[in-house]
């Protein structure tokens, strides 16, 4: 998570913060592509550091999707205009990211403090996203619950480094420690994502929300990619955002030895292109790390296999939770959607409230969302080691 995100651009960027911090009414109101014809072509160079260039990733992210997704997938269009390419380009070329919403924009580097000192106990009441979309407080809810999943894992990322750590010097007391405070990072991550249930509406996740997060790549309402203006005459395809853009599971997976199938596997790896690049480094860190499975299976410590195992239940525990979520806010969100549309025949509504057929099936990444989960909840399971 980004430490205490810029939440305002310096001066010469504010055109950009305008139209960022009033994207929802400027969607509803299908203003955005007017106000983005608009403004003016601005230079990126006085952005300084990686805090400023992170907002300015994010704030171009969020209105780059609000532009295309403005009218529905029946309604996209094929160019993104120059003055919104050029910067969402040039900005994403120095960070390391690709031009397109991730992960790491939509929840790593999207969250402030209403309150710099909160109160004790009500840490995640004083919590807020810094731009927004269409949604209202179910977005919100879906923003800050990631985030707070996130935040849980931060023991589990600190417990790998103590874990390599502990295998290099071959102290098993350390190691065990560290597997003991992994999975308990990654059950508290379980139960941070529960909380989605208390904060997000699956037919305003459905139906609203979810289209803002579809890329152009996989992607049947845009299978030609876009043409970013000014930086390329041939179209490009980005993936949407993904949770699997997350660098907290791809590193547990590392570590554990964890091992999916082929198609998942190449889905997976593809995913950490849409990491920043110190994330990805970090997996990859500790993908070439001595193997742990190896040093837990030689040790022959009972004690080291049952840390391991627990933490493999954890995760298996996690991912299972995370197929009932995505059963709840898409599968069953689209039949429910499917049904409403049916009953309304072909009276007038606005276009996001139509289910979005062309992704029914699909994570926003572009991965067939539910045979994926089950496949790498199932090879996850296959890394525990038998007694």
């Amino acid at each position: 998570l980004s430490p205490l995100p810029k939440t305002e651009l310096p001066a010469p960027y504010t055109p950009w913060m305008e139209i960022a911090q009033d994207l929802p009414q400027l969607i509803s109101s299908r203003q955005l592509r007017a106000r983005v014809q608009q403004m003016p072509q601005l230079s990126t160079w006085q952005l300084r550091g990686h805090e400023e260039l992170h907002l300015a990733h994010l704030v171009l992210s969020f209105i780059t999707m609000g532009y295309l997704w403005q009218e529905g997938e029946e309604g996209t269009v094929k160019v993104l205009p120059r003055n919104l390419a050029v910067p969402f380009w040039e900005v994403s070329q120095t960070l390391g990211l690709p031009p397109i919403l991730s992960h790491a924009d939509f929840v790593l580097a999207n969250w402030r403090r209403k309150n710099p000192t909160p109160s004790a106990g009500c840490a995640h009441r004083n919590l807020d996203t810094i731009i927004s979309l269409p949604g209202g407080e179910s977005l919100r809810g879906f923003i800050l619950v990631t985030f707070l999943v996130e935040k849980a894992a931060v023991p589990g990322i600190k417990a790998i480094v103590q874990a390599i750590h502990a295998i290099l010097q071959q102290d098993e007391e350390s190691l065990h420690k560290a597997l003991q405070q992994l999975a308990e990072a990654i059950g508290d991550m379980s139960q941070a994502l529960k909380r989605m249930h208390d904060h997000v509406d699956p037919a305003v996740f459905y139906a609203v929300i979810r289209i803002f997060l579809s890329g152009w790549k996989d992607n049947p309402a845009m299978p030609e990619g876009l043409i970013y203006e000014g930086v390329a005459e041939e179209p490009l395809r980005y993936s949407g955002g993904s949770a699997a853009q997350s660098s907290v599971l791809h590193a547990f997976d590392e570590l554990l030895g964890i091992r999916h199938g082929q198609h998942s596997s190449a889905f997976l790896h593809r995913m950490r292109d849409y990491m920043p690049p110190p994330h990805r480094a970090f997996v990859e860190e500790i993908h070439r790390a001595p193997s742990l499975r190896q040093v837990v299976l030689s040790s022959g410590s009972v004690r080291l296999r049952t840390a391991f195992n627990r933490c493999v239940s954890a995760l298996v525990d996690f991912r299972s939770y995370h197929i009932i979520i995505v059963t709840k806010y898409i599968t069953v969100a689209a039949a429910k959607a499917k049904a409403r549309q049916a009953e309304l025949g072909d009276r007038p509504g606005p276009p996001t409230v139509k289910p979005p057929s062309a992704l029914e099936a699909k994570g926003t990444g572009g991965s067939h969302i539910s045979i994926f989960l089950k496949s790498i909840r199932d090879s996850t399971r296959a890394g525990l080691i038998p007694a």
